[in-house]
């Protein structure tokens, strides 16, 4: 059996691509109705130029069953035309004892996600149940992409054998204690690259999941430099109304593909530029 890294690599390997394509319906936003149309012709239009697919369970859920099934018929998809790709479920998840053991069995072994956003803020016992699926990735929040992270996420805390540091790279550290079965992986946005490059310090060889790109402003050059490993891989771009809402029109699909390659290139310039090609 792969396990998540090995899988991972093989996908933007595969894609010569480090960018996911956040799949976020909103049908005050969307050209077309039905949410299952709308993300099929997203994933056509992308599937050659991307490592990953990132649904937000929240978009889904706030359209009750009908948003289910179509959550469930877009996995299925993305399956079928782009079997490399992982597939990220953004549900920040995070309770314990068998809420926890509930909640990874529904990202994992139901809706069959390769990994999933988990909250760690009830502590260690909240995130093993999803670090149990040894072949699936954990994307621990770290240092996210909100104007709010800085309420707590910047306060000093104090870090047993060590000086304080703010609460984000005790996160890190504390993740990377937790990571037994290399599975673990860090929200950290791109929004933040001051933060972004002291949890790479801290997390040489970990899976970062970066939002903030497109919409949020996030810098891209630098969340790019400063996010990969050493070898210019372990970086995963995630950029979802920049890309989907490129158009409110009927060409919305061109317009995804069309953003979609202007990141990929951009990104891989950057890489580029460092010394990692493909």
């Amino acid at each position: 059996m792969s396990t998540f890294l090995e899988r991972l690599d093989a996908a933007c390997e595969a894609s010569q691509s480090l960018v996911c394509v956040g799949l976020d319906p909103d049908p005050a936003l969307m050209p077309v109705q039905d949410v299952f149309s709308f993300n099929k012709a997203i994933v056509d239009a992308t599937h050659d130029l991307v490592c990953a697919y990132k649904p937000n369970l929240a978009f889904y859920e706030a359209l009750g069953l009908a948003g289910l099934r179509a959550l469930e018929q877009t996995i299925q998809h993305i399956r079928r035309v782009s079997p490399t790709a992982i597939l990220i479920g953004d549900a920040k998840r995070g309770d314990i004892g068998n809420t926890a053991a509930a909640y990874a069995k529904a990202l994992f072994e139901v809706w069959d996600f390769d990994a999933a956003t988990v909250n760690p803020y009830l502590g260690g016992d909240a995130v093993e149940p999803f670090l149990a699926h040894s072949d699936r990735g954990a994307f621990i929040l770290c240092r996210t992409s909100n104007p709010g992270a800085r309420d707590f996420q910047d306060m000093m805390v104090a870090n047993p054998g060590d000086a304080p540091r703010p609460l984000y790279q005790v996160v890190a550290l504390r993740a990377m204690e937790w990571n037994r079965r290399g599975n673990v992986g860090l929200v950290v946005g791109a929004t933040y690259p001051q933060e972004l490059e002291q949890v790479r310090l801290l997390c040489p060889e970990t899976p970062f999941l970066i939002p903030g790109i497109g919409s949020q402003a996030g810098d891209l050059e630098q969340s790019v430099r400063l996010g990969v490993d050493a070898r210019g891989r372990l970086a995963i771009i995630n950029s979802s109304r920049g890309i989907i809402y490129a158009s409110r029109g009927r060409d919305y699909a061109e317009a995804a593909r069309n953003a979609t390659i202007k990141l990929r290139d951009a990104v891989n310039a950057t890489l580029a530029s460092e010394g990692h090609g493909w």
